[in-house]
């Protein structure tokens, strides 16, 4: 599914590209940026419906929007993913790098290799696609004329999870160290790579992990004594986008009220 339209002048604004845009902090980006001078092309993979809402609410603010249906972890649709954003808005200057799966709650001694497979085909070898196809059209050492990638992580990344997700926990690990590397490689390049890290944030993701209470049942051991929301990690993620952001890459910023 690709759908967009022009609802403004885009010579002044700049194209965001954000995969798993359609709910959560992705959606909260999308919006988020719609108001602050990005038009933006809306990754999703199941939810068309969603993805197609969010573009909506971004054409409302006067952005021009697209919905693209694309599986991270299956490189030929990632690489149409970005030229189908290319041609409808142009050029890529921020990619936020935000899909990501998480399993049901349970032990690590219980996983299944499939399980294991899974999340780390989307959260580690998906993310690191989104960065290879970023680079290979932003770098200037290639023509481009540089760029901003997001990646999402999660303070999963640095507390492991136990009892949980320890699998999606490291797979977030897995791109904390990507967004070093790489930010180090092209630095030159006129690109930046920075995380953002979020810690309990109020989404939907709780429920895909069998867990729709936990922001709830754990707000207590957070320092802040409460959960985050999408809104408040998409402005951390906007600022790290932002030329504000310019002197800033390498950097995993924690979004997790002090946890």
């Amino acid at each position: 599914m690709a759908d967009s339209s022009n609802n403004n002048d885009q010579t002044s604004r700049k194209v965001m590209l954000i995969t798993g845009g359609s709910r959560g902090i992705g959606a909260a980006t999308a919006l988020m940026a719609s108001r602050s001078g990005y038009d933006v092309s809306v990754n999703y993979t199941r939810d068309e419906e969603a993805a197609l809402e969010v573009v909506a609410a971004c054409r409302a603010e006067g952005a021009s929007a697209l919905a693209v249906r694309a599986d991270v972890s299956d490189e030929g649709e990632v690489i149409d993913l970005y030229d189908q954003t290319e041609a409808d808005l142009g050029p890529i200057d921020v990619v936020i790098n935000n899909a990501g799966i998480i399993s049901p709650i349970a032990r690590f001694d219980t996983y299944s290799v499939d399980r294991i497979r899974q999340v780390f085909e989307v959260n580690v070898i998906g993310a690191m696609i989104v960065c290879r196809e970023a680079v290979r059209r932003m770098s200037t050492s290639s023509g481009g004329i540089g760029g901003s990638i997001v990646n999402i992580s999660s303070a999963a990344s640095y507390l492991g999870s136990p009892n949980e997700f320890i699998d999606y926990a490291a797979s977030k690990g897995a791109v904390d160290s990507l967004t070093i590397g790489l930010a180090k490689e092209v630095a030159e390049e006129g690109i930046r790579v920075n995380a953002i890290r979020p810690g309990l944030i109020d989404t939907e993701i709780h429920a895909a992990a069998g867990a729709p209470d936990r922001v709830e049942r754990l707000a207590a051991n957070i320092p802040m004594a409460r959960g985050g929301s999408a809104d408040e990690v998409a402005e951390s993620i906007l600022w790290m986008a932002s030329d504000a952001a310019s002197y800033v890459t390498g950097t995993l910023l924690n979004v997790s009220g002090g946890r």
